[in-house]
Formats: structure tokens, sequence, C-alpha cells
């Protein structure tokens, strides 16, 4: 089960990264953070009321205010790391968190088999490879790479700290709920500062583009929400460190999506990391 969890929470990642990426072509991307949020938030609101989730407030949802932080600021400056350039170097450094909560898995215990190593470093390089690294070409700036970095490490906490905010499936609901309040209040205070400072929160055709997106956005959101829950799943079930590498395949779902969808070209460094990180999963799971 925890393989299959694991799975599917890579799967909803990857869908979901790829729907805001095409999103953030037309509306920017602060604002389908937010909204995205907001949809997901009423949806969360309505199932913890209709499972009376609220009862199970404690304090390990301090873990999931701690994951609703993080998460909004590793994004941000993932995107503006994306935004320095170069994509080719930003977005597989970015793959870097599953070492957050890999370590944790390690110091929780966790003792993988001889092929489960095998297969762990070999989808961790696949992950790496899928984001199509630029190996020549400028120089990258600094400050995009310690960007980078810190996404990543944001990235990965918050996957170690939703993992640590509910034991039972109606507290994951509430957990939930809370980390996607904590970021729609992260958010938009970012979005409120951009705006202050001159940036858009509309796209150019003005709001009829947010409300026509709006199943869209919906989308991203409740596939952003469904991945943490399945995650939680995935590492309550079986060991952190097999849990967090096989969700970590994300970015090789978003890839093969933007191959299958928008017919952009795998470069032969991607098809590589997408072949071995195939090869790691069966190996995780033999194991």
């Amino acid at each position: 089960m925890t393989a299959a969890f694991a799975l599917a929470t890579a799967l909803l990642w990857g869908f979901a990264d790829f729907g805001g990426g095409l999103l953030t072509r037309r509306i920017p991307a602060l604002t389908v953070v937010v909204v995205s949020q907001c949809l997901a938030v009423v949806v969360l609101g309505t199932v913890v009321v209709a499972t009376t989730a609220w009862t199970e407030a404690g304090p390990e949802l301090w873990f999931a205010v701690a994951a609703g932080v993080v998460g909004p600021a590793a994004m941000l400056a993932f995107y503006k790391a994306l935004a320095l350039g170069p994509m080719g170097v930003v977005s597989p450094l970015g793959s870097l968190g599953v070492v957050v909560p890999v370590t944790v898995g390690l110091l929780l215990g966790d003792r993988p088999g001889l092929f489960q190593v095998g297969g762990i470093a070999a989808a961790v390089v696949g992950i790496v490879l899928a984001g199509g690294p630029e190996l020549r070409g400028a120089p990258v700036q600094r400050q995009a790479v310690l960007l980078t970095l810190f996404a990543a490490f944001g990235f990965g906490a918050v996957m170690a700290l939703i993992a640590e905010a509910s034991t039972t499936l109606t507290g994951l609901f509430l957990a939930l709920f809370v980390q996607r309040v904590t970021n729609v209040a992260v958010g938009g205070g970012a979005l409120y500062l951009s705006v202050r400072r001159g940036g858009r929160a509309l796209p150019a055709e003005g709001f009829g583009v947010i409300r026509g997106a709006l199943p869209a956005l919906a989308f991203v959101g409740l596939a952003d929400v469904a991945a943490n829950g399945t995650y939680a799943l995935a590492a309550q079930r079986g060991p952190v460190l097999v849990a967090a590498v096989l969700a970590s395949l994300y970015p090789v779902v978003t890839a093969l999506a933007a191959f299958g969808v928008l017919r952009e070209r795998l470069r032969a460094v991607q098809a590589a990391g997408a072949g071995l990180a195939l090869v790691g999963t069966v190996l995780i799971a033999g194991g």
C-alpha cells in the first residue's frame, strides 16, 4: 500500500504541476496559487464539517500550519528562481527536495534492503535527469541557485511535516484544511504585496479569463490536496524513505504529460531520466 499511495502522489503532483504550468501562461502565477487553494479550502471545509473532523484538533495541527507557511514560501522562491533561469538548471535542482524526507526516514530507523537502496539511487538520479539539466551554456546566477535550493528544502519539508500532522483519516482531512487555509493566508499576503509593488493580480484580458479557468484551477488545487493526503497515508503505512522517493517521481510525470499533451519533445537526457526512474521504481517496489 505504501508504494501504491506514493505513486498516486507522484501522479497527482505531476498532473497538478502540469496544469498549473499551463494556467500560469495566461494568469499570474500567484493568482493561480491563491485561487486554486481557495477552491480547495471550500471543498475541504465541506468535508471537515461533514465528517466532524474538527473534533480531532490537537497539537499536531501545528505541523499542518508549518507546512502551510513553508509551501507557499518555497513555491515563490521556485518561481523567482525560474525567472532568473536557466530552467534547465533550476528545475532539476528543485527535485532535490526529496533529500529532506529521505533523511527523516533514515533518522526514524528506516533500513532499506539492497535492491531498494539501488532503486532509490536510480530513482533520485532519474528524477534529476528528467528535469533536463543543462550542463553547458551561460553561467547560472548565484541567487538562482540559492533560491532553488531553498525551494527544494521547502518542498521536502512540506512532505515531512504533512506526514506528521495527523494519525487518522478524519484527522488528515482537518490537517489538510488547516494547511490550505494557511496557504491562502500566506499566498494572499504575497499577492497583496505584489500588487502594491506594481504587479498584476489579473491577466491582461480581465477577470473573465479566471472565471473561464475555474474548473482547471479547481483541478490543480484539489489534485495538490489529494497528493498531500496520499503521501501522508503512504508515509504512515510504510517506510518514509520509500514513500518519499516514489512520491518525488512527479517531475517525470509532468515531463511525460508535456510530451503526451503538448507534444513537447523530450531531450535525450530526459528520456534517459524517465527510464532510470522507472527502473528505480520497480526495484523499490520489488524490494
